[in-house]
């Protein structure tokens, strides 16, 4: 026989399967796709962050952002930008790492250094041949939801 907490549990992750379900069922009768889903999903995610993050790591302005890690480490920081974008796209990962802010604190991001990362991202955007529409609603994603946490905003 189950305990009371147990049942609760089962029946929290039944109406979470079912939200789910529901939400899916609702995105796909209605005609809109998510971002994720017009990029091409999890693959295009991947293989975005497998072209454009390496690029990051070694521009001159950025590198210093990346020194000191170790290849698990690398690992385990590309899995985490692989899901926090799947999620930010309306795809079905879970991120499950620091939030933005916290993560980025005292690294001293600045506008030059964000305008440098865009340029690799915009170019890495081109060259996956993603239409103008998308890499539009790909930059807003990151000027809307990712800028504000990441770049360090000084008092004046």
């Amino acid at each position: 026989m189950s305990s009371p907490s147990s049942v609760r549990r089962t029946g929290t992750l039944a109406e979470l399967a079912l939200l789910l379900a529901a939400t899916m069922s609702v995105a796909q009768t209605s005609g809109t796709h998510t971002l994720y889903q017009r990029l091409g999903g999890y693959d295009f995610i991947a293989k975005f962050v497998d072209t454009a993050f390496p690029r990051v790591a070694t521009q001159p302005q950025l590198h210093r952002l990346f020194v000191g890690h170790s290849i698990d480490s690398q690992m385990k920081q590309r899995q985490l930008i692989v899901d926090a974008l799947c999620q930010a796209t309306g795809g079905p990962c879970i991120y499950i790492g620091r939030p933005m802010g916290p993560l980025h604190d005292g690294l001293h991001i600045t506008d030059s250094d964000w305008t440098e990362f865009m340029k690799i991202i915009d170019g890495t955007l081109v060259e996956l041949k993603v239409p103008a529409v998308e890499q539009h609603d790909w930059n807003a994603l990151f000027e809307q939801k990712f800028r504000p946490d990441v770049v360090e905003h000084t008092a004046k």
